[in-house]
């Protein structure tokens, strides 16, 4: 193009022409490419114009050299990567250096340090692909060093596809999160072809953020490359290119010797323009120099010998420069072109196109100012669709009125409303359309509401979302604003009304012990009292039997006393040591009741993930297809997991396929709870929260000690929001404003207790009647077995009546009537106060007494009465009872006497039944005895009663 240029101007050429000659050589054959350039020295040549690379074009200097052929060598490097310096060539000393370096010393070193530099860079990845010379950068390297930068270097492979796979394939979650975070800061050392494929691929594996920012050096991009790099790239761009300043006149641009040349290659805007290469443009600027005079040499035979005018070419195409189309093209006198700017484009976060930002020559270095600026927090005017799910307590519908929008409460939205106050953004906010958090389908897309961010019809995704690898994978997710631990809620066991409650403190065998110990120790008392038989008082109504016995130890061990009176000293060490006992198990007894009333005793046995997983009878699961299905699966199948919990509670939650035990919303798990046999898992915060505000507070919730994740705000990978949200919800969490907010939802003073597996009372309430019912069944169950006691005695005695007569124990009437009689001749004997009963053998003779005395009929089926005398009668009727004793007695149960005969045929003639005062105020029978006569001397002549008088009047004791 350019020799047809220059011949078609005649008033630069006038009469001659130029002719070319383009060899094609293979870059890494020097070789070749010597043997070409003989060839064309053969023909005739005025110079030698290379575009080749450093390898070859070392060879063709050495042969310019010899030749003293002009060598104009134009760097090209491999598929368009940026150049790196070619290494010197050795030459003889003494020599001319017929190399003229068309395009300018590689200053990207240079220009790369500048940048990072003004950027303040301390830790970046530095990308170079696989035809790039890597040595060209090794005094950027070392100067980055010097400076402390963290400088990683990876090689992008041709296959970018398999490289970017490789990298999910072999590197573990934390590794692939640690990668992600270096990528937000790199430097691109490739070809534009090469840098759109490597930005297209990451991009779309979701391995750069919204926020990172990359810097591509090349100094060849064109306008057309720098558009469709700004169009794949996400985050912020900034591309370092060369460029060739134009005069503003554009009666300046293109001309040699005031002669204007090709005006469609010189237009800037024309599309052939832009698209010419840099090389090409310096191909068609040396074209334009000035030659005079052409050679004919011939460079394989050995007596050749160099170019006498190649001196002279030398020098003239030194002396003459060009401007064309890389500005303007001249020589220093050491045959390098010092003429090179590069400009400094760049991408601000969301822009569509590039903007000039700097540019940089060897000579004034930067001319701009490059900075590193992150999102502002101020965002004002910004509104960002919120895409959630309802869960409790985190998003709940606040109001829903037909025809508004609704309104929306809960934890989430308290952290958001947070955010935008600070920040100044607003929101609109809409469930997802499934109701899901989302996952993974079959086909590879996501729905719900990791779908809506992952199809960007949502910016943020807000809920009681779980940061999790594969979600993170997708989107990008802020810092935790809240820890995140699974949980599973339980029913509470009802209250069984137990009505022997009050048994409870002590065992069966406890029990069985106490009633054993009571006969035991009543027999022991018998039997001491029997083998030392105490003296009882004069008057005493108790008696030391077997029952008396009984009923004493069981009264002083329920604390009510008793009636025995035990004189003995074996006897009372024995009761001493009884009451001590006594004493000691019913203190022990009451304040265990009292514990027993008042505290409920925890009786489910599943407090735990590890029980839940250990059992199989209650039945659980979790919402099909979310995190912590998710979560339970994947370490259910790993093989390094040493906690057989989740391999135990995988196999529950997947029974039949995970149909039986599973649900397809949270809401419905809830309720399952509630009115079945039925354990829920799911996030312990929302189990929390829905126990505390549990109407009847039937739930408690049991959840793992540690949380080993948390709960996120999603965005869409690459979202430039996210950043500035984590360091908002760090600054909430680090003044406070945080744990305020959770206070508000999950507050200290519980009015449940989400831990007790059965429902309490509160501290503080009255006992109801399921506590005592027992006791009032053993009252009642004692009134009726006395009643058919009571009822049993009196058949007994009517049947026991009917059969026998009157009997009399004469032996202790004997004993009764000698000791009346003894205790009546003390003159001062004094006699209680209390109510004494007394009868005597006959009334007859005291008709003044008879009139004060009650005769009662206490057996109605007999002939005998008794006659209760009050106390101030006792000493009288005691005195009158001794005379008629000593007259009655010989007279009445003497072998003979006058009147003798009736009296003894009314009392010995018929032998009957015959009753007298127990000691507990009742009556009892006595034993039948034969009848004998009773040894009595009478004192004196008595009056003679008249028993026959009145044969139907008994007498008892």
């Amino acid at each position: 193009l350019a020799v047809a240029d220059l011949n078609l101007n005649n008033e630069i050429l006038e009469t001659e022409k130029i002719t070319i000659s383009v060899e094609f050589v293979d870059g890494n054959n020097p070789f070749q490419a010597v043997q070409e350039a003989c060839e064309l020295m053969n023909r005739g040549i005025l110079a030698l114009v290379s575009s080749i690379g450093c390898m070859s074009a070392g060879s063709l200097q050495t042969l310019a050299d010899a030749m003293h052929i002009p060598h104009l060598f134009i760097q090209r490097s491999p598929a368009g990567t940026p150049r790196s310096a070619c290494p010197p060539t050795s030459r003889v000393p003494g020599t001319d250096d017929y190399t003229l370096m068309v395009r300018p010393p590689v200053y990207l070193n240079e220009v790369i340090m500048q940048v990072v530099s003004e950027y303040s860079w301390q830790k970046f990845i530095l990308f170079y692909d696989s035809d790039f010379d890597i040595r060209g950068i090794e005094d950027f390297l070392d100067r980055t060093s010097q400076q402390g930068m963290d400088v990683s270097l990876q090689k992008v492979e041709s296959n970018i596809n398999m490289m970017i796979t490789s990298l999910f394939r072999t590197m573990r979650v934390e590794e692939l999160h640690r990668y992600r975070d270096t990528l937000r800061r790199a430097v691109l050392f490739m070809s534009p072809a090469t840098a759109k494929a490597f930005i297209t691929e990451v991009v779309e594996t979701n391995l750069v953020a919204f926020d990172c920012h990359w810097i591509l050096i090349n100094e060849e991009i064109s306008d057309y490359d720098l558009q469709e790099l700004v169009m794949k790239s996400i985050g912020r761009l900034t591309l370092v290119r060369q460029t060739f300043p134009m005069p503003q006149n554009t009666t300046q641009r293109c001309v040699k010797h005031n002669h204007r040349i090709n005006t469609s290659l010189c237009d800037p805007k024309n599309p052939k323009a832009q698209q010419l290469e840099i090389t090409n443009r310096y191909i068609y600027d040396t074209v334009l120099l000035k030659w005079h005079s052409m050679a004919s040499l011939s460079c394989i035979r050995k007596n050749s010998k160099p170019w006498q005018g190649g001196k002279s070419m030398l020098d003239t195409v030194k002396k003459f420069g060009v401007s064309g189309l890389t500005s303007f093209l001249e020589f220093t006198d050491n045959g390098t072109n010092p003429n090179i700017f590069f400009e400094i484009l760049g991408t601000n976060y969301g822009e569509d196109r590039g903007r000039g930002l700097a540019t940089w020559d060897p000579l004034h270095g930067l001319n701009g100012t490059l900075t590193d600026r992150k999102l502002e927090n101020n965002m004002r005017g910004v509104v960002l669709r919120v895409v959630t799910v309802l869960e409790e307590p985190f998003v709940m519908v606040s109001e829903n009125v037909l025809g508004k929008p609704k309104k929306y409460q809960g934890f989430s939205i308290d952290v958001l409303d947070a955010l935008s106050n600070y920040l100044g953004f607003k929101y609109e906010i809409y469930v997802a359309p499934d109701h899901k958090y989302g996952s993974l389908q079959p086909d590879g897309q996501w729905n719900g509401l990791m779908g809506e961010l992952v199809f960007k019809r949502a910016d943020v995704g807000l809920s009681a979302l779980t940061i999790t690898p594969e979600r993170e994978s997708v989107v990008d997710f802020t810092t935790r604003y809240m820890d995140y631990s699974v949980g599973v809620l339980l029913r509470k066991a009802e209250r069984t009304v137990d009505m022997f409650a009050c048994l409870a403190p002590f065992d069966l065998s406890l029990w069985a012990c106490i009633a054993g110990t009571v006969l035991l120790v009543g027999i022991l008392v018998y039997l001491l009292n029997w083998l030392n038989p105490p003296r009882l008082p004069m008057g005493s109504v108790s008696s030391t039997t077997l029952y008396n016995s009984m009923w004493f130890v069981y009264g002083s061990f329920v604390q009510q006393g008793g009636e025995v009176p035990y004189t003995t000293l074996a006897t009372r060490m024995m009761m001493g040591v009884w009451w001590m006992f006594a004493l000691i198990v019913i203190s022990s007894y009451t304040a265990n009741l009292a514990a027993f009333l008042t505290i409920t005793r925890i009786e489910n046995s599943i407090q735990s993930l590890q029980d839940l997983s250990k059992q199989t009878e209650l039945p659980y699961g979790t919402v099909l297809d979310s995190a912590v299905y998710d979560q339970v699966r994947s370490k259910a199948m790993n093989p390094f997991e040493r906690d057989p919990m989740y391999s135990q509670m995988w196999r529950m939650i997947n029974r039949t396929g995970g149909g039986d035990n599973n649900v397809e919303e949270s809401k419905e798990g809830i309720r399952k709870v509630k009115y079945g046999r039925f354990g829920f898992v799911w996030d312990a915060a929302v189990l929390e929260y829905v126990a505390n505000n549990d109407e009847d507070c039937s739930f408690y919730t049991v959840s793992s000690s540690a949380p080993d994740r948390g709960y996120g705000i999603a965005m869409q990978h690459g979202s430039p929001y996210r950043d500035i949200f984590s360091q908002r919800i760090l600054e909430l969490q680090q003044n406070g404003d945080m744990d305020i907010l959770k206070l508000k939802w999950w507050p200290k003073d519980s009015p449940c207790d989400l831990y007790s597996s059965v429902q309490t009372r509160q501290r503080g309430n009255a006992l109801d009647i399921h506590s005592f019912a027992g006791v009032f069944c053993v009252l009642a169950a004692g009134v009726v077995l006395s009643c058919l006691i009571a009822m049993v005695e009196s058949w007994w005695s009517r049947r026991k009546g009917s059969r026998d007569d009157k009997e009399i124990d004469l032996e202790h009437l004997h004993r009764r009537v000698n000791s009346l009689c003894t205790e009546d001749e003390s003159p001062h004997k004094q006699f209680s106060t209390s109510s004494v009963d007394l009868t005597p053998l006959d009334m007859d003779a005291l008709p003044a007494a008879r009139q004060a005395l009650e005769q009662i009929s206490d057996f109605r089926n007999t002939h005998i009465t008794t006659t209760t005398f009050i106390p101030e009668q006792i000493q009288t009727l005691s005195r009158s009872l001794s005379a008629k004793a000593a007259a009655g007695f010989s007279a009445g149960f003497g072998s003979g006497g006058g009147g003798g005969g009736g009296l003894q045929d009314h009392r010995t003639g018929g032998v009957g039944p015959f009753r007298q005062r127990a000691p507990n105020g009742g009556f009892f029978r006595s034993p039948i005895k034969t009848m004998s006569s009773i040894p009595y001397q009478p004192t004196g002549p008595g009056p003679n009663f008249g028993y026959g008088n009145d044969p139907d009047r008994g007498t008892s004791i």
